[in-house]
């Protein structure tokens, strides 16, 4: 869980996210081999558009430079076979779901988990943007945003950001999240949509990354997630479809991660 301490109360926060220590995990469907084919991946490509390769007969669907999607295509990752790190700096438990680590550091705090991954995705491409009026995300509190202009005080820095996500991230959640996002259709799905439930008292969200789409309009994607404890945000393995891995095809119905079942319902999208 979250905790969050004032000098008036304390304030618990369910978690974002929840933690699958001791479950199986679905990725156990089959190992994960992808690390190193070369069907699948360009080992020395540096963002997820140049280390994953579209399917066969796919090709990736075409994006404004300044858009959102374009930012999360071009990401920089962390070299091929690296870890996935906790917040402490230990090795996150599960290995066998990720395919790719994003190359983005995370503050030594138990903050950062799944929605707050999403936010900060958001958050650190509206800062790139400086399109800084349209940052802020809701509390769970009371459900009114709180404006990065307000909290910066005339600091437009990146240390202030930083800042202002942690706190952010400290009365935020999947529930809170949810209703800032706009219901999308899987077949219309963009880098950039969330899969996100806000279970009670568990939730999980996870980024779309990438989008590929065939002659006939069909649509895969990429996924990253972070998750419980606080970790490196990384791009996941498709457990259920090895040949597709790690791509996910967009059609109706549940939709299995290593560490989550969504249905693709749970779509969702920001608003511009």
């Amino acid at each position: 869980m979250k905790k969050i301490f004032s000098s008036l109360s304390v304030v618990i926060l369910f978690t974002s996210c929840y933690s699958s220590e001791g479950k199986t995990y679905l990725s156990n469907v089959f190992p994960n081999k992808q690390k190193e084919d070369s069907s699948v991946i360009n080992t020395v490509g540096t963002t997820i558009e140049t280390r994953f390769k579209a399917p066969e007969s796919f090709e990736r669907i075409q994006l404004d430079s300044n858009s959102f999607g374009f930012y999360l295509r071009t990401l920089t990752l962390k070299t091929q076979g690296e870890s996935v790190m906790l917040y402490n700096g230990s090795l996150k438990s599960n290995q066998e779901a990720h395919i790719a680590v994003i190359d983005q550091d995370i503050d030594p705090v138990d903050l950062q988990q799944c929605a707050d991954a999403v936010m900060r995705l958001r958050g650190e491409y509206l800062f790139q943007q400086k399109r800084f009026k349209d940052i802020h995300f809701n509390f769970l509190s009371d459900g009114k945003p709180r404006y990065f202009l307000e909290y910066a005080n005339g600091d437009l820095s990146y240390k202030k950001f930083r800042a202002y996500m942690k706190y952010i991230f400290s009365y935020a959640n999947t529930a809170s999240l949810k209703k800032e996002l706009t219901v999308v259709g899987i077949e219309t799905i963009l880098p950039g949509d969330v899969f996100i439930q806000s279970g009670n008292p568990y939730g999980h969200a996870v980024t779309v990354v990438d989008v590929a789409q065939d002659a006939q309009g069909n649509r895969v994607y990429l996924l990253a997630q972070s998750y419980m404890p606080a970790q490196e945000t990384h791009l996941f393995i498709n457990p259920t479809n090895q040949q597709l891995s790690p791509w996910y095809e967009a059609k109706d119905g549940a939709i299995l991660t290593p560490e989550w079942r969504f249905e693709s319902t749970d779509l969702r999208r920001f608003k511009d």
